[in-house]
């Protein structure tokens, strides 16, 4: 089911983000709330949005490109959620205990609930200050997914999640860093601005593209420290 969705400025309306990514649509709202939409729109869907959004909407079909556009602008436009639960530094579960009882992969690509994935990426940027890591890498191949942190100039491999997460892990990112999250082609450049134990840490977010996805660097950077620690 549809949750209700989030009113986010004056002609957004956030729909879950796995759920306009499924089914190609976005909610907007200029004059009267409208459904955008590809393909057309099954009866079930219909009913759900009806249940989440709770208000009359009419349907307008657009093309592939108009619906990157719109998608793109509401999950930019507002990721102070996201950036919260981040900086509860204090909080941060254990990278690994997380990763292993993260669901199984279908059910968390479909989840309405993106909390899940935005805890790994809490814990995995606790875990990378605790070591001592510079940047951490999130690597996508054939037929795995590898995140490295950079410890002392040297590469170690910290995890490897379901290869079905990696999507979900780069897009979630780029959301948090106001990257393009249709633009898969070329390098992207952005930031995320935290409060980690109480500091002003900026992560700098490095995108790429690769023959099996795009690849991301998160540089760990601190201006009061040349390197970042954890007090323990």
């Amino acid at each position: 089911m549809v949750p209700v969705a989030q009113e986010t400025t004056a002609n957004t309306v956030r729909l879950p983000y796995s759920f306009s990514r499924r089914f190609s649509l976005v909610a907007w709202c200029e004059a009267s709330l409208e459904i955008l939409h590809v393909h057309p729109l099954s009866l079930s869907v219909l009913q759900e949005l009806q249940r989440g959004l709770n208000a009359p909407f009419t349907l307008r079909q657009i093309d592939e490109a108009e619906f990157e556009q719109r998608l793109n602008a509401v999950w930019q436009r507002d990721s102070s959620e996201a950036r919260q639960l981040m900086e509860d530094l204090g909080s941060a579960e254990d990278f690994f205990t997380l990763a292993e009882e993260l669901p199984e992969t279908e059910d968390l690509l479909e989840s309405d609930d993106d909390a899940p994935i935005i805890k790994l990426i809490n814990a995995m940027l606790a875990e990378a200050i605790k070591e001592g890591a510079s940047d951490i890498h999130i690597e996508t191949f054939e037929k795995s997914l590898v995140i490295r942190f950079r410890v002392d100039g040297t590469l170690h491999e910290m995890l490897r999640p379901g290869r079905k997460l990696a999507s979900l892990l780069v897009s979630r990112i780029k959301v948090m860093a106001r990257l393009d999250i249709a633009e898969k082609r070329v390098p992207q450049d952005g930031r995320i601005a935290l409060l980690l134990g109480g500091r002003a840490i900026d992560v700098r977010v490095s995108t790429m593209p690769s023959a099996w996805g795009e690849r991301v660097v998160l540089r760990l950077l601190d201006k009061n420290q040349a390197r970042l620690t954890l007090e323990r």
